[in-house]
């Protein structure tokens, strides 16, 4: 099951755990509270798993593809993960669906502070329009992900300050009726 913990202020290493001393560790419901959804699928069945087809049918995740994060893989490798860890939004969902390897998912919680979620081998998340995040691998060194989209993809990031957006206002509306 995945497993979420509010970030040290560490500077070092991106791909470190960046684990507060004491752990805080963050609860599925907190995620959920902050528009995180995760499900764990059968990441080796993919192609055939009905609970993913269920899923991608209720949700409408009508567009997919497959992206492999490493070194030897990825063109422009080093541009890339500098790219995925600055801080952004989209105007949709995020969803994204581990299939080999791990990494890590950081979101701002409604206080601005970032709560790392660890994403390995069959972690399926989606991220709420509008909320800030990035995304690193860990020290392995190595992901593929399945990116799912409803209808056509839309890879745009906007780094922050992104809050004139309206699905950034969406977002802030949202936190604040979850909070009532």
């Amino acid at each position: 099951m995945v497993e979420a913990w509010y970030m040290d202020e560490s500077g070092s290493d991106q791909r470190a755990p960046h684990r507060q001393d004491p752990h805080q560790p963050v609860s599925l419901e907190q995620l959920r509270r902050l528009g995180v959804f995760h499900w764990k699928l059968d990441a080796d069945n993919y192609e055939t798993d009905p609970d993913l087809a269920r899923i991608r049918k209720e949700k409408n995740y009508s567009w997919m593809d497959i992206i492999t994060i490493h070194k030897d893989k990825l063109p422009n490798y080093q541009d890339k993960i500098k790219i995925f860890y600055e801080e952004h939004l989209h105007l949709d969902d995020e969803i994204r669906y581990i299939l080999e390897g791990s990494g890590y998912f950081d979101v701002r919680d409604k206080d601005d502070k970032w709560i790392r979620i660890f994403m390995e081998k069959g972690d399926m998340i989606t991220l709420p329009a509008g909320i800030y995040h990035r995304f690193t691998l860990d020290e392995n060194n190595y992901v593929k992900a399945m990116r799912l989209f409803v209808g056509e993809p839309v890879w745009t990031a906007y780094n922050r300050p992104a809050d004139h957006f309206p699905a950034r206002g969406q977002y802030m509306q949202f936190l604040a009726q979850a909070a009532q």
